[in-house]
């Protein structure tokens, strides 16, 4: 179960992202593209060219967790 805290950091990604990517593709775009450590604890978002799904990548402490919805 996740549980974000009121003061949770939310970065969106502008430009659209490959959403075959997985942890470590989306670790990378956090850290390259967004120059933030995922480690942080903030939630990460990319979506696709289309807009049409959205990829989140988040760190609880513990590890990642790759979460995706189809809009």
């Amino acid at each position: 179960m996740l549980n974000f805290l009121g003061n949770v950091k939310v970065y969106v990604a502008t430009e659209p992202a490959d959403l075959r990517l997985s942890f470590s593709g989306l670790y990378a775009r956090a850290e390259n593209v967004l120059k933030v450590d995922p480690r942080t604890g903030a939630l990460f978002v990319f979506t696709n060219r289309r807009r049409n799904r959205v990829k989140t990548l988040y760190w609880d402490g513990t590890g990642l967790w790759v979460m995706t919805k189809r809009l």
